[in-house]
């Protein structure tokens, strides 16, 4: 079963974007932007299926910030491949930022094969995708300032099998675990929302999402439930955490994120899953997480390269490695398991723990 959420707004982002065009489609999205209450978006011919409402147990593949179609994609892909050949996946997590650099030029823009399908090849499963900061990129790469755009992504739902991405925001229930998919991207734009209401932190756009959430994680019956972003809450690498980005004044920094997730998913969900930061990252859960455990997993194309501010307790980290992560989950447990992807030495896998209900 999914829940839809919010539809596409009819919209076609150019290939070539001026502040002109930019500011235009910004005054633009109150009008242009519509919302669908229940289930309903239609799904591509020979879509892969989703698993069983009722599963018992699911194996999922965890991936973000992957977009480049470069070579070293394809070394993460490669690993999954194998690993999915010994131990099938039942579905994938994309963190967002999926077509890098600065998001796609329409629904059949030949970068949705490049940067998604030609190398997930063989990954042959559905691909439940989240929105990031690159996918609304207005002026500058990455600057998250043109939202619209990011429909161009919801609109590639219809046309892939692999892809899955009804709504800007949505939910899948799977039997042992819900998925909540969310759209976080007003709160922590770097080009800010200041010319359309909608989709300001107070608008219609979020204080929507946030309804709908409150009422999603409340009323789900599953034993597991993942909420996922692409912007972390807690993260000691390069980007920093909610409320400190990239050292940036306010509103810049995402402190409207950082209240989001306070009041709507902390304590609510066991998990918390983010990409954004180009590393791996699993934490204990901070007091204002309220038992919530946040995993960062941005590192399917892209490293940081660098040292963890050591700013918040993490279990594992993984600054120099490219990698994804899997998660094995039953009614009872969730086990989880980082691999990293050497440029010269072999792929392993570097770390593994197991949560309990």
């Amino acid at each position: 079963m999914n829940r839809d959420s919010d539809s596409p707004a009819p919209s076609s982002a150019p290939s070539t974007i001026d502040r002109r065009r930019f500011l235009a489609g910004a005054a633009a999205a109150t009008a242009g932007a519509a919302v669908i209450a229940g289930t309903g978006a239609a799904t591509a011919a020979g879509r892969f299926p989703l698993p069983s409402r009722t599963s018992e147990t699911l194996r999922v593949l965890v991936t973000g910030d992957a977009g480049t179609g470069a070579a070293p994609q394809y070394a993460v892909t490669s690993l999954a491949r194998k690993i999915h050949g010994h131990n099938p996946f039942d579905i994938a997590v994309g963190l967002g930022d999926n077509i890098y650099e600065s998001g796609p030029n329409g629904p059949d823009d030949a970068q949705f094969h490049a940067k998604f399908e030609k190398p997930n090849a063989g990954l042959d499963f559905p691909w439940l995708m989240a929105l990031g900061n690159h996918d609304n990129t207005a002026i500058f790469p990455g600057d998250g300032g043109w939202l619209l755009r990011g429909d161009t992504e919801v609109a590639y739902h219809q046309r892939s099998r692999r892809w899955y991405m009804p709504s800007r925001f949505y939910s899948v229930s799977l039997g042992v675990a819900e998925f909540f998919v969310l759209d976080l991207n007003p709160l922590a734009a770097y080009i800010p929302p200041f010319l359309s209401p909608y989709w300001e932190p107070g608008g219609s756009y979020m204080t929507r999402q946030a309804r709908w959430l409150d009422n999603g994680l409340r009323s789900s019956k599953a034993p597991w439930k993942f909420v996922c972003t692409h912007h972390p809450y807690l993260n000691n690498g390069p980007h920093g955490p909610a409320g400190a980005y990239d050292g940036l004044p306010a509103p810049l920094n995402g402190v409207a994120l950082k209240g989001f997730v306070e009041r709507h998913v902390a304590g609510r969900a066991q998990f918390l899953m983010s990409g954004h930061d180009h590393s791996q990252q699993v934490f204990d859960p901070t007091p204002a997480l309220k038992g919530t455990r946040q995993i960062v997993c941005g590192a399917a194309s892209k490293t940081v390269h660098s040292r963890s501010t050591k700013m918040n307790r993490a279990r594992y980290e993984n600054y120099t490695h490219r990698g994804f992560m899997t998660l094995d989950i039953t009614a009872a447990s969730v086990t989880l398991n980082a691999f990293e992807v050497g440029a010269s030495e072999p792929s392993r896998a570097a770390y593994s723990t197991t949560f309990r209900r």
